[in-house]
């Protein structure tokens, strides 16, 4: 007995980050080196400070990775401190997801008063299936969301502190600035998608004249060019000859990755240097988000939070109250991220993988339960009452439409779904005609039908060991498959997937290898990163992540191979194929044909040997007779 009212006097709240800390660690070396193209960046990271500030591929220093280097950080320092593992680059993206739990709830409790509707949020946002992918994963998008997060409640922050006449809102909102340019420094353009819906909150919502808001949204607009340009200015600045070639780029150019690969090309598909298969970026119609596949990811409640969150704003302008008045800008901020980052991932016409969608966990969770909170206050009016059971419609056709072509997984979770929804939409209606406010009961029957799905896809997915660049929560399914390459990996890796070397063809890369530069080269980052991480010596991923960055040109390859600093070419990298050399039919794509002509040169100068199925070239001995 004692024992049990001691755990009665946790607060909540430990208990959710303890909840979502489990979640998010168990059996976390599953995964692997999870994203081997960071993780292959990390170890780099961790033996060269060099190779750390710019985000280099390999301590070398050939190339960088494709993203600005912030993300990468954390897990280099950490496999610094702690030694090259699973645990040691994934734990840094379970840490921020558990802050990014605490500080939603943060911002929602603030909002509300509320510490269940806050658990609720957190919770929401914890369970949501592509955080928990990504917080177990080392895409940068982990750090993306923790950092846009704190952006938006130091946003919040600053509006709050304009009504009560305390503190100085540009300081919060000087560091809601910063924090965006952090973002940037992780994902570029991407990390922009917040700033109408920061900027907007701002406007309507601070309780300061109309010229004091333009100036403190400069003040902020200022840290956010100096929090992310500060790393673009130090690489422009530095000679190119001295730095690793910037990857994601055709000319070398940092600025070229920001507008070009990362940046507007994503928007309009003109990315030069991208490769897709035959159906592209699949359809970009409002409903992308919204289908079976990409829809189990973050959408579950996207729909009803849009909807509550639309109700809720009309609400607290129309009707204020004193509880709920404090609400308006959270709604303002969550629901203007939601539907601007909706907006722009649906009709996008360059790169979109369903992962991205992560970025909305911590917008629906939030937007969801604040406008959820703000109906159940007016819950004896029968407008809230019929938005309610909306939103429970929403709720189910969203959840059906993502378990139902998935029903031989889970046979049952649709159907208590679709009971749970029924029972929960008859409630409702009963106290419409009774007009008799809902109860408790309506609340969680309400909470089963949006939560089992997700949380089902959740356990499923800490179930899984994912890897590769283009992981997927939830049930495993053919389109999963194919867009993680997992059904076409091979020994040397392929465009998506590192491989796995033998023991053997390790012992033969690292043999010398402190006489060499790069042990080995070959195209593609993650064909690369297999050998890079299996001999812990720098790989050289001629042409970058895609195998279409001309770099190494073929006279630089050419002279360092002459130099002697490269030992082996492993054939069959990244596109090409190793008995050819030729570029794979299933993908387009633009950019350089170095790695090509490269493949080329080396196939007819030198020997190939072919050790566990994997063909190598012996860089220090051309054929005979070779020129």
């Amino acid at each position: 007995m004692p024992v049990v009212s001691r755990l009665r006097r946790v607060p909540p709240l430990w208990v959710l980050l303890t909840a979502t800390a489990v979640l998010y660690l168990w059996g976390l070396s599953s995964a692997g080196w999870a994203n081997a193209y960071y993780s292959a960046a990390a170890q780099a990271g961790s033996q060269s400070w060099t190779a750390f500030f710019f985000g280099s591929f390999d301590a070398a220093g050939s190339i960088t990775v494709d993203k600005p280097p912030l993300s990468l950080w954390p897990m280099a320092l950490s496999v610094r401190l702690f030694g090259l593992s699973s645990w040691s680059i994934l734990a840094p993206q379970a840490v921020m997801g558990v802050a990014t739990v605490a500080v939603v709830h943060a911002g929602v409790r603030r909002a509300t008063g509320s510490s269940g509707v806050a658990l609720l949020a957190g919770a929401t946002t914890a369970l949501t299936p592509v955080a928990v992918l990504m917080f177990r994963f080392n895409n940068p998008d982990g750090l993306l969301v923790l950092l846009l997060s704190c952006a938006a409640v130091a946003t919040l922050r600053a509006v709050d502190e304009t009504r009560d006449g305390a503190g100085r809102p540009v300081r919060w909102l000087a560091l809601a600035g910063l924090l965006v340019g952090l973002g940037f420094l992780t994902k570029m353009l991407q990390a922009f998608l917040v700033l109408p819906a920061l900027a907007l909150t701002y406007l309507l919502c601070a309780a300061v004249p109309w010229g004091r808001r333009v100036a403190h949204l400069g003040v902020a607009a200022v840290t956010t060019v100096v929090g992310g340009s500060w790393w673009l200015i130090a690489v422009d600045l530095w000679p190119a000859d001295s730095r690793p070639w910037i990857g994601g780029s055709q000319h070398n150019s940092v600025l070229e990755l920001v507008v070009g690969y990362n940046g507007l090309g994503r928007l309009t598909g003109d990315q030069v240097g991208a490769v897709s298969g035959p159906q592209g970026w699949g359809h970009n119609t409002l409903l992308r988000l919204l289908d079976p596949t990409t829809g189990g990811q973050a959408a579950w409640l996207l729909p009803a939070a849009t909807v509550l969150g639309v109700a809720a704003l009309w609400l607290v302008w129309r009707d204020p109250t004193p509880e709920t008045l404090r609400a308006r800008p959270t709604i303002v901020l969550w629901l203007g991220w939601t539907l601007v980052t909706w907006l722009v991932f649906s009709l996008m016409n360059g790169i979109f993988h369903d992962y991205y969608t992560v970025a909305l966990a911590p917008a629906i969770a939030s937007a969801g339960g604040v406008g959820a909170w703000v109906l159940w206050q007016h819950r004896g009016s029968v407008v809230a009452t019929r938005v309610l059971g909306l939103a429970v419609l929403a709720t189910t056709v969203m959840a059906l439409t993502v378990l139902w072509p998935q029903r031989g997984w889970q046979p049952w979770l649709p159907v208590t779904v679709t009971v749970a929804a029924v029972i929960a939409l008859c409630l409702a209606a009963s106290a419409h005609r009774r007009a008799v406010p809902l109860g408790g009961g309506f609340v969680v029957i309400a909470l089963v039908t949006a939560l089992a799905g997700p949380a089902a896809y959740s356990v499923e997915t800490v179930g899984q060991a994912p890897s590769g660049a283009v992981p997927h929560a939830g049930p495993d399914s053919p389109r999963a498959r194919a867009a993680t390459g997992r059904d076409t990996v091979s020994p040397v890796g392929t465009l998506l997937q590192a491989g796995r070397p033998s023991p053997t063809l390790v012992r033969l890369l690292t043999r010398d290898a402190d006489a060499f530069t790069w042990v080995a080269a070959v195209t593609g980052a993650n064909s690369a990163a297999g050998f890079q991480l299996a001999t812990g010596r720098p790989v050289m991923p001629v042409g970058g992540f895609n195998g279409t960055d001309p770099a190494p040109g073929l006279p630089a390859f050419r002279r360092l191979v002459r130099e002697g600093r490269i030992h082996w070419y492993v054939a069959g990298g990244g596109l090409l194929r190793a008995d050819a050399g030729a570029e794979s039919a299933e993908v387009s794509r633009s950019g350089s044909d170095s790695a090509v002509r490269i493949a080329q040169w080396v196939r007819t100068r030198f020997e190939a040997r072919r050790v566990d199925g994997v063909v190598v070239h012996d860089l220090t001995r051309p054929r005979a007779g070779a020129g």
